[in-house]
């Protein structure tokens, strides 16, 4: 079953964990995996800014038409899509500097699993209220980040100190990819490809 750890990273972290580096389910699974629930923030999404609107302060709430907002919904999820691929990419990339060999397929478990509280979030946009969003998604982000120093030591066979230290450059490389994707979804928008209100 595509999502079999998804209760677990959420209910004993630190033993799923073990589990799924236990049984490396491969390259498919972990694909299945960011592709199943990457639809939740794009579908969402979609959903609140053509549907509902988005209330962003005092006053109506804002709205896509649903061209513009399916557009930007299918951007987001292959921009979702990338940026686990990016992460996995740059964790494997750094496994030499802190003595370990991985695969990308290790890798890019370790970042679909870490990204699965991200997209979940996605949720949070069925009451597209501003506040309430953030609020969840500094949540989602929080326990990302959790998931990521709890799970880097187990998944990369290396000791918890280094574990840490891996860690947080993960991260700093995560923060980074984010503002890249930031900066290209800025420059879309300046190409004329923004969003087209009702």
């Amino acid at each position: 079953m595509i999502l079999n750890h998804l209760w677990g990273i959420y209910a004993h972290p630190r033993e799923e964990w073990q589990a799924i580096d236990l049984k490396h389910e491969g390259l498919t699974y972990s694909l299945s995996h960011i592709m199943l629930t990457a639809l939740i923030p794009a579908i969402c999404s979609y959903y609140a800014a053509a549907h509902i609107g988005w209330s962003i302060g005092a006053g109506d709430p804002i709205m896509l038409t649903e061209a513009s907002a399916l557009k930007m919904s299918i951007a987001m999820y292959f921009g979702l899509i990338a940026g686990v691929f990016g992460l996995a990419w740059l964790t494997q990339w750094m496994a030499h500097t802190f003595g370990t060999k991985t695969s990308f397929t290790h890798a890019l478990e370790l970042a679909a699993y870490t990204s699965t509280p991200l997209f979940m979030v996605g949720f949070a946009a069925l009451l597209p209220i501003l506040w309430f969003v953030m609020l969840v998604g500094l949540a989602g982000v929080a326990y990302s980040v959790y998931l990521l120093y709890s799970g880097v030591p187990i998944m990369m066979h290396i000791p918890e100190e280094r574990g840490f230290i891996y860690a947080s450059s993960v991260v700093t490389c995560g923060l980074v990819l984010l503002v890249a994707l930031m900066a290209g979804s800025v420059i879309l928008w300046n190409l004329g490809l923004g969003p087209e209100y009702m």
